[in-house]
């Protein structure tokens, strides 16, 4: 009656099921549950390519005398089915119609199925095809057979697999691809019992004979993935807070450019809808290109378009594939329109409407597509080629960087384990003759039996390291000037931490006249030649100010390497020195004694986003490129902090108020001028420099007081304008007379251009106020050997 009453139920009406059934399973006994499992695991072990309706009749008839026996039968042929829905996908289709009738499980007496449930292996085997049945109890198929395992409890969905059943399977599917395909071999395993080699039987169904696709490489990048993302997080929730200031322009200018915009709006309507015309109707005639392409079968670009001169987008897919070039095709459409809207706001200053244009540039080139991963092509076919490892790669690079820099995003330019100071860059030999507690001073050594009378010293600014001058030998300014006969002297400035948040200018000039002191102490000289390199050529023309208006005349002549004293013009640093971003500054100041380097180093940056933070960011983070080994760039990394009262002292009174040239900088008692310097001056100043724009720098000049002024302009930048050796042959340069009476454009015009370094050039004009030729001078033992210790330090 039992095996009748089961026939009658529905296969999935659990609730439909006699209420004699639920008892006998009610009253079961751990004994009885053991068998259960024995009997599934029994029912396993049997041939399988029988049916479950033949099943259910064996089952039946043993239910009668052993309902313990007959549940464990039921519960086998339903974990069988269990099994068929395991194999997944195209191999439970397949086997489904070549299931032929299995051999009734109920012959198996109690007792065996209790010998059989004592077997691990057997347990482990139940386990799993117990823990796959979820899935199985989704196909009606006992309805179909009327089987009697039909009746049996559904198991919950989405069970999870013991770790026997894991390991199980995961031993299996290790042996599966030297395994042969057999079609026939998998039909049987889906037809029921448990399966501890799914992977196989899916494998051998689909005729493939390879196990599913899985990459041990893909599974391998997916943990190295989570492992690193933890590493970021953590890393992140390191970064300290900063005064709103330093992280974006104030609110000053939300409110000023809003204010215009309206204005703009109530006065000329038709200016703003004259820009929403163009922007809407420019997109909109790109979309119904875009669709008459894909209508007319064209998946590429026209042939005929213009020429890509955007150098983010040289790769062809930008051009001939349909949907990059529309995202590249947008993108351009939505920045002009951004920069339409934000220009010519009339009511807007000249001050506010250029950090208006620096924020909306900002803006547009950090919404790029470049620098999203579903939206570049270089770093899809990437990530496709290497099965996720450059995206690892990439994460491992982000994760670096911001461990490094204390949680903050600053990308690395360059490998930072490719060199190291004093063994493969910076190394000049010398000695560290003097030491104090803002400077070192190096003396080199001579490479010539005889030097001229006059030593030289350099001034580098303190916001990177000296050793820019000093590279490699093929491109050190310092080992050139040695070459050429000269007693060359260099400061290496301190790296200043909070204790030194008291340090300002004055104490600057007090070091270099310290400097002096020190070289006529070590040559008995009483004059040098003093050189002074962008901030630190700056404080030079403090520095001999101050010694005119005292009568100091040391120094012989001066030259300046990229240096501004004329701040009148603000150029591209117009964002950064205004009040909001200054009075930041000094907060910032204020709470950590220090202008931190990183702050500095993204200020800078952001002045060239796409070349020093945008372009960097995507080889680094998208391409999972390492940073090049590169010299230049890893000194731009080198960079260091600035002390608090320096920071102020330059923004407020050099930067904003520009006193050099107006009512006089105060210090020690005296008001100093541009003015007051009157010996033998040389400048060079860089044509592409955006930090010290040349014509800045010439104008600095002209407001010196000097009567024996030169000025050379070097063609490239900031940096490779003055480090360009004769060698390379590179980058050319200008000299002209000493008439400074019009403007730079016309001094450039009526100069003369000369091929080459400018090196020579200079070293001709220096050895005229360098005196006869000496012996050589070897510097003394001194406090060790060049580079010294202070370059090295970092906080």
């Amino acid at each position: 009656m039992a095996s009748n009453e089961t026939r009658k139920t529905p296969a999935r009406g659990a609730n439909a099921a006699p209420r004699k059934r639920r008892s006998s399973r009610t009253e079961s006994s751990s004994e009885n549950n053991m068998a259960d499992n024995a009997a599934a695991n029994a029912a396993a072990a049997k041939p399988r390519g029988r049916t479950a309706k033949a099943a259910a009749s064996g089952s039946g008839k043993t239910a009668a005398a052993k309902p313990a026996e007959s549940a464990a039968a039921r519960r086998g042929s339903g974990a069988a089915k269990s099994g068929t829905k395991a194999a997944g996908g195209a191999a439970g289709k397949a086997s489904a119609t070549r299931r032929k009738p299995a051999a009734s499980t109920a012959k198996k007496t109690a007792g065996t199925a209790a010998r059989s449930a004592a077997k691990p292996a057997g347990k482990a085997a139940g386990t799993s095809a117990s823990g796959r049945s979820g899935r199985a109890a989704t196909k009606p198929a006992a309805a179909k057979t009327g089987s009697a395992a039909a009746a049996r409890k559904p198991a919950t969905p989405g069970k999870a697999p013991t770790a026997a059943s894991r390991a199980a399977r995961s031993d299996a599917a290790s042996q599966t691809a030297a395994a042969p395909a057999d079609l026939k071999s998998a039909a049987s395993v889906t037809s029921g019992g448990a399966q501890p080699n799914a992977a196989a039987a899916t494998s051998q169904a689909d005729g493939q004979g390879q196990p599913a696709p899985s990459s041990p490489r893909l599974t391998e990048n997916m943990e190295r993935l989570e492992s690193l993302t933890q590493r970021l997080a953590s890393a992140l929730s390191q970064r300290p807070m900063h005064d709103p200031g330093v992280e974006g322009p104030g609110a000053d200018l939300m409110v000023n450019a809003s204010m215009a915009w309206a204005k703009m709006w109530a006065e000329q309507p038709a200016r703003i809808l004259e820009q929403q015309v163009k922007y809407w109707g420019a997109t909109l005639s790109h979309y119904a290109e875009l669709q008459s392409q894909f209508v007319g079968g064209k998946t590429a670009a026209a042939e005929e378009a213009e020429p890509e001169t955007d150098k983010r987008f040289r790769n062809p897919l930008w051009q001939s594939h349909p949907y990059f070039n529309t995202v590249k095709s947008q993108y351009q459409i939505n920045a002009q329109a951004m920069r339409d809207a934000a220009q010519h706001l009339d009511t807007l200053s000249p001050t506010d409407q250029h950090r208006l244009n620096w924020l909306t540039n900002q803006v547009i080139d950090m919404f790029a597509p470049t620098n999203f991963f579903a939206t570049n092509p270089d770093a899809i076919q990437k990530a496709l080629e290497t099965e996720g490892e450059s995206l690892v790669k990439g994460l491992e690079n982000l994760v670096r960087d911001v461990e490094l820099h204390g949680g903050e995003m600053v990308v690395s330019l360059a490998d930072r384990d490719a060199f190291a100071v004093g063994e493969n860059i910076g190394t000049a030999p010398g000695r560290v003759v003097r030491q104090a507690p803002l400077y070192e001073l190096i003396q080199f050594s001579p490479s010539t039996e005889q030097v001229h009378a006059t030593p030289v010293v350099i001034f580098p600014p303190w916001i990177n390291k000296f050793y820019i001058l000093d590279l490699k030998p093929r491109n050190s300014l310092i080992r050139w000037i040695v070459d050429q006969g000269y007693t060359l002297f260099v400061v290496s400035w301190k790296n200043p931490d909070p204790s030194y948040a008291d340090t300002g200018l004055e104490d600057y000039v007090s070091a270099y006249l310290s400097v002096m002191d020190a070289i006529e102490e070590i040559t008995a000289e009483p004059k040098l030649n003093a050189i002074g390199y962008c901030i630190g050529g700056t404080t030079l023309s403090l520095t001999l100010s101050l010694m005119a208006q005292r009568g100091d005349d040391r120094i012989n002549s001066a030259t300046f390497f990229t240096t501004l004293t004329d701040f009148s013009e603000q150029g591209e640093f117009v964002p950064f020195l205004q009040d909001d971003f200054v009075e930041g500054i000094t907060a910032e100041v204020q709470r950590s004694g220090i202008f931190a380097s990183h702050l500095m180093t993204r200020t800078m940056s952001f002045l060239r986003a796409n070349d020093l933070v945008w372009g960097p960011a995507i080889r680094s983070y998208l391409m999972g490129e390492a940073p090049p080994a590169f010299d230049l760039l890893y000194w731009n990394g080198d960079a260091t902090n600035l002390p608090g009262k320096m920071t102020i002292d330059y923004l407020r009174g050099l930067c904003q108020q520009n006193l050099l040239v107006g009512d006089g900088y105060p210090m020690m008692n005296h008001k100093l001028h541009l003015s007051d310097i009157t010996l033998p001056i040389c400048a060079i100043g860089c044509e592409t420099d955006h930090i010290a724009p040349w014509k800045y720098s010439w104008r600095g000049v002209k407001q010196m007081g000097s009567d024996d002024k030169r000025f050379i302009l070097s063609e490239s930048g900031h940096i490779a304008g003055i480090v360009n050796p004769p060698s390379k042959k590179k980058y050319g340069h200008y000299t002209g007379s000493g008439d400074f009476s019009g403007e730079p454009e016309q001094w450039q015009e009526a100069a003369d251009f000369i091929s080459g370094s400018w090196w020579p050039t200079w070293e001709a004009w220096l050895r005229t106020h360098s005196g006869d030729r000496v012996p050589a001078r070897e510097p003394e033992a001194g406090l060790g050997p060049a580079p010294g210790s202070y370059v090295h330090q970092k906080y």
